[in-house]
């Protein structure tokens, strides 16, 4: 994957990024609204409450909106792949990739789970794949 930006974890992004290098997905969720969002923000986009934390997700969900990419947004991406938006059973939604034989196979309403995989020493990313892959 040369040349491909690697994410720069913040402050606020950090506890997410130690997670997934323990194959762990984590949301912030904000106990003052109940609301699950993603990305991280100083405030709670719901209320405006600063105090949300990261809390676990079984990291299942469905996916809500899919295009295909088809030219590389940069180099050291693999195109086309498959760009969603994933609701999560558990609340909150993600942009994500999901990583299916054909990404035109990658539909409005399929079943995802999350798979992460190493990108360098410090960053693991979440993909989302099938939950029941065609054989």
């Amino acid at each position: 994957m040369t040349g491909r930006p690697v994410p720069q974890p913040t402050p606020l992004s950090e506890p997410f990024w130690e997670a997934a290098r323990r194959g762990e997905l984590v949301i912030p969720h904000c106990p003052a609204c109940g609301l699950r969002f993603f990305v991280p923000e100083p405030a709670c986009p719901g209320c405006m409450s600063g105090d949300w934390r990261y809390e676990a997700s079984a990291g299942r969900g469905a996916v809500y909106s899919v295009t295909v990419v088809h030219r590389a947004p940069g180099p050291g991406f693999d195109a086309p792949f498959a760009l969603a938006v994933v609701d999560l059973d558990d609340g909150g939604t993600l942009l994500t990739h999901v990583d299916a034989a054909d990404p035109d196979d990658v539909v409005i309403g399929m079943r995802v789970r999350v798979d992460f995989r190493p990108f360098t020493d410090r960053i693991t990313l979440p993909y989302f794949v099938p939950e029941n892959p065609a054989r």
